[in-house]
């Protein structure tokens, strides 16, 4: 059971997060989040140091939700080779799930932060190895059972499939259309099938 004090840091992050992550860091004034969250100033300083921190939490909080369905997607299988086809499949929808979160968390504030926020940026940075690196263990896995060929460079795999989904998920934003996304989900799939599938 969540405190008094918790239940009202959960509302602030649920309430900003999504509002930080369209507006951006700069974008968003502390009178967006009071009116938003329905709180003083003074509240949300109780509960995070400065704006700062809380566009951090607001990012972390969003990130969170994201990965959380993520991986309850990939849950569907053990099969790494089979997990690889499950992240195309995750983002043919990503469109709408992530209209939720105020858009890609990764894609908007690693944009807004570049010129803007140095912490940030490193917390976008943080997330964006963290992806590569748990989507390199799924093809090492998969090398090591046999289902993914073993001239695969499992990093540079990584990269580049996660390379096409952020480049695939500006273009879908920014063009109102989900024929990027699922454009480069099909160009996925046909790249793991021809020169990942042992």
């Amino acid at each position: 059971m969540l405190t008094k004090s918790e239940h009202t840091k959960l509302h602030i992050l649920k309430t900003v997060a999504p509002i930080f992550n369209k507006n951006g860091y700069a974008a968003t004034s502390m009178s967006d989040i009071t009116n938003a969250s329905g709180l003083t100033k003074g509240a949300i300083y109780g509960h995070f140091k400065n704006k700062e921190v809380l566009s951090i939490s607001a990012f972390k909080y969003n990130v969170k939700q994201m990965m959380s369905k993520i991986s309850d997607h990939l849950s569907r299988s053990n099969s790494p080779i089979q997990k690889l086809y499950l992240i195309s499949d995750f983002y043919r929808n990503y469109y709408e799930f992530s209209k939720k979160l105020g858009g890609c968390p990764v894609l908007n504030i690693g944009v807004d932060a570049n010129n803007q926020n140095t912490l940030l940026l490193e917390n976008v940075r943080i997330v964006i190895e963290k992806i590569q690196d748990q989507v390199a263990t799924i093809i090492e896995n998969g090398i090591e059972i046999g289902e993914i060929s073993s001239e695969i460079n499992a990093m540079q795999y990584a990269k580049r499939l996660d390379t096409l989904i952020q480049g695939a998920i500006f273009m879908t934003y920014t063009m109102n259309d989900e024929f990027y996304m699922k454009d480069t989900m099909d160009q996925i799939d046909h790249m793991i099938l021809t020169e990942m599938k042992a």
